[in-house]
């Protein structure tokens, strides 16, 4: 073989290799960046369903603990959210969620409390209803974080 068709045939593969490579590093960084984006996108959209999960649930429970009567349209949104959940959020989150939605349910067939009681309530911490559901919330988040960074 003729010394000029090596060196040709050489610079063409080394070519083609530098090129190949160049290609597949520029996928494999728009692949990370777009995955990065995507991440940031869900995380920010699930902390928003959960924040106002957080702000009904609080609602609704300071109501059920005060009153018999159930405020029917604050139920009506918070199920709203915890249907959401189901459809984004780990099993852990959305059985957190239920067992505040099943909570505040069996708190309007509780006693009234008086101020005095809710205060008592939080001193102790029983009032606490959304610690195992904010908890939850937080490993969620720290799982969806990538490990590569």
């Amino acid at each position: 073989m003729d010394a000029s068709i090596i060196s040709a045939l050489a610079a063409l593969t080394g070519a083609a290799v530098g090129g190949l490579t160049s290609g597949i590093a520029n996928w494999r960084s728009q692949r990370s960046q777009v995955r990065a984006q995507w991440i940031l996108h869900e995380e920010t959209r699930r902390q928003t369903l959960y924040r106002d999960f957080i702000e009904d649930a609080a609602k609704c429970y300071i109501d059920a603990l005060q009153h018999d009567k159930a405020d029917i349209p604050n139920l009506v949104s918070l199920y709203a959210k915890l249907s959401a959940m189901r459809a984004v959020a780990s099993k852990q989150v959305v059985h957190q969620a239920e067992d505040v939605a099943r909570k505040i349910l069996d708190s309007y067939l509780e006693p009234d409390k008086n101020f005095v009681q809710l205060r008592e309530m939080a001193i102790d911490g029983t009032i606490d209803l959304l610690l195992g559901f904010s908890h939850a919330c937080r490993d969620e988040f720290e799982k969806m974080r990538p490990v590569d960074f």
